[in-house]
């Protein structure tokens, strides 16, 4: 869809009365995130305001967002998983990226077993994933970088403790 002549004011309120329709995304997946945490810290009457620290969690996305998007990424398939080499194509991607691959390896490896070792050659970054257990080859391999990344369970919880003003990165081994 073509956004450059729609005019969002004009849409605001149209047809509101007949839309049953509860939207669960509010824009972007890092507002969206926002959002949600916001509310979480809304619902819980023990929320310490003096230790919320939303901006914390919204440098942190920008980082994933960094990662994800603001990278070219060359892979290919090696004994028992696959190695990519990530060459980031904007400064502050060469920033995220370090910070969140200095953690990565220690956190994918105790969630899942696999091995992954980065190298920074002059800000290209290469990662090599790989299993001892023959059977979890193809699903490294289908992952890819960005799913190696994205996978698993300790996100969500990271980004709770960033945005309630807990140190995740002490208890989960991960510094960026």
């Amino acid at each position: 869809m073509h956004h450059t002549n729609m005019n969002h004011a004009a849409m605001m309120g149209n047809n509101t009365a007949d839309a049953p329709v509860v939207l669960t995304e509010s824009g972007t997946d890092p507002f969206a995130t926002l959002q949600e945490v916001i509310a979480a810290l809304e619902a819980n009457p023990g929320t310490n305001w003096e230790r919320v620290n939303i901006e914390a969690l919204r440098l942190h996305l920008v980082e994933m967002q960094d990662m994800t998007i603001n990278v070219d990424v060359k892979q290919q398939d090696i004994n028992n998983g696959f190695q990519a080499v990530v060459t980031p194509t904007t400064n502050r991607a060469v920033k995220s990226i370090t910070r969140v691959l200095s953690g990565h390896p220690v956190q994918m490896k105790a969630e899942t077993g696999w091995d992954m070792q980065v190298s920074n050659n002059d800000d290209v970054f290469t990662l090599t994933v790989v299993s001892k257990k023959a059977h979890e080859v193809a699903k490294i391999r289908g992952l890819g970088y960005i799913g190696v990344m994205a996978y698993g369970n300790h996100h969500q919880p990271h980004h709770w403790a960033m945005a309630s003003g807990e140190n995740p990165h002490a208890t989960l081994n991960m510094r960026h």
